[in-house]
């Protein structure tokens, strides 16, 4: 129904419970490399847990061939750096919602080319930012939610 893209992910447990996020969820999960860990790690397949073999997983050489194969005005792009929170926006059955890595988030040049694209998760000032898996699950499930009649 979504697609989940990670860029660069670090931390393998985190991809391993997007994995599953996007099993259950009927989600692609698309990574684009560099990795900072093997897809094959112990530490993600036990997060996924008996997932992630049921896993639609789809693995891109570098952020340009992935942003040059998809229709980019359906990408939706994580951010802190906006103001324009993720439920203020329509999803659509196929649309990317987009995340950076743990450590970097997405790069500020792609943010600035897709600005109006960017959505963010509404924090409190204590809050730098929220989990990786969290994270998808909240704007992943939004769209569920607005497309829930085509939810399988």
């Amino acid at each position: 129904m979504f697609n989940i893209v990670l860029f660069n992910p670090q931390i393998p447990p985190n991809t391993g419970n997007i994995g599953r996020l996007c099993v259950n969820a009927g989600a692609t999960l698309h990574l684009v490399k560099p990795l900072g860990f093997d897809i094959s790690e112990k530490a993600v397949k036990r997060a996924g847990l008996d997932y992630w073999d049921k896993l639609d997983l789809k693995v891109w050489e570098s952020i340009d061939e992935f942003l040059n194969s998809v229709d980019t005005s359906r990408c939706f792009f994580a951010t802190t750096k906006t103001k324009t929170p993720y439920f203020k926006k329509e999803y659509k059955k196929g649309d990317y919602f987009i995340f950076g890595s743990e450590t970097k988030g997405i790069d500020e040049n792609i943010l600035n080319k897709y600005r109006q694209n960017c959505i963010t998760i509404p924090m409190t000032k204590e809050g730098r930012s929220l989990n990786l898996a969290v994270s998808c699950g909240i704007i992943l499930y939004e769209g569920i939610r607005q497309n829930f009649k085509d939810f399988e």
